[in-house]
């Protein structure tokens, strides 16, 4: 898989602070990359790395292929956390010279955003100066700027601050599909929903060091322990009393309305699941069969709770 992003043991330190130390991640192309992290981890500098607006004092930073460049930030589209649009000038106006600053001549910009206001239903909002927008409507439209020039990279700091569901789902709706059209997506958030809803793969930041990096299919299932629930019908307590040798720990649980009982355990090693589901299928008649997968909220706490009290190492996925 190729990689339109390569990070490079970038460190950088403003006076005494150290924001980032020794951190390295690769971004493959047309993915969606989480970048995660606690306030203060140092995301935002590595962002501002990875657009030009300062530079690392050591590593170094790849962009399809070569050296990042002043030349490269014209295929990158950056909607930062601390959004900005001058009040007093009409909205229309504003987007057209923020795309024009993009390269696009004022026809092409003029029809692409039109076509983009209309496909997020804020054309009535055209003529409208921007001190009349809601926090939601302004960000609207610095999304449309952001992707406006069919940027190969597109960096979303935090994108759905300030949105109600209904448009927050619109934005993703919208994320997804730049993605398959080709685009790749770093997303900056602190909500893990999103994360497990967007993100094909995640880097996790602690402290200026990257303690964690991998699928996110992956890391949930590697968090899991080895845990498990099956639903089942037949006598519970014998079923317990069979398959306790093959476990590490169990839990009963209710039967549902459909007579159907259900039991929770975790394994030592998967090697044991076969085993199990044999001692199990000879007792009882298995209805369902579900690995317990951790949120991404219950890997992130966890494992920035471990990094906390540990030696930051070196991420493995």
């Amino acid at each position: 898989m190729t990689n339109i992003l390569q990070v490079e043991n970038v460190s950088k330190t403003f006076t005494n602070h150290k924001a980032l130390d020794d951190v390295s991640l690769e971004v493959p192309e047309g993915k969606v990359y989480g970048l995660l992290g606690p306030n203060g981890a140092g995301k935002t500098t590595l962002i501002r790395i990875i657009n030009h607006i300062t530079a690392p004092d050591s590593g170094r930073v790849l962009f399809d292929g070569h050296q990042l460049t002043a030349a490269d930030i014209v295929n990158i589209g950056y909607l930062p956390e601390e959004r900005g649009l001058y009040k007093k000038m009409k909205v229309g106006d504003q987007a057209v010279f923020f795309a024009r600053l993009k390269g696009l001549s004022k026809a092409d910009a003029t029809r692409a955003l039109k076509q983009w206001f209309e496909r997020l239903e804020i054309s009535s909002w055209w003529d409208k100066k921007v001190e009349e927008l809601s926090k939601g409507m302004a960000q609207k439209v610095q999304f449309i700027v952001t992707v406006l020039h069919n940027p190969k990279l597109l960096i979303f700091d935090e994108p759905f601050s300030g949105f109600d569901p209904i448009n927050a789902n619109v934005l993703k709706h919208e994320i997804l599909k730049l993605r398959d059209e080709g685009a790749t997506v770093i997303f900056s958030t602190h909500n893990m929903a999103s994360v497990e809803e967007l993100c094909d793969n995640i880097t996790l930041i602690n402290k200026s060091h990257n303690i964690l990096t991998g699928p996110v299919s992956e890391l949930r299932r590697r968090f899991s322990n080895n845990c498990y629930e099956i639903g089942f019908e037949g006598n519970a307590k014998e079923l317990i009393a069979k398959i306790q040798p093959c476990v590490r720990t169990i839990e009963p649980m209710a039967t549902d309305r459909d007579g159907i009982s259900h039991v929770r355990f975790s394994l030592n090693s998967q090697d044991d699941l076969r085993n199990l589901l044999g001692v199990a299928n000879a007792e009882v008649m298995l209805r369902t069969f579900n690995p317990l997968l951790p949120s991404m909220d219950e890997i992130f706490i966890r494992t920035v709770e471990n990094s906390n009290h540990s030696t930051p190492t070196p991420p493995e996925l």
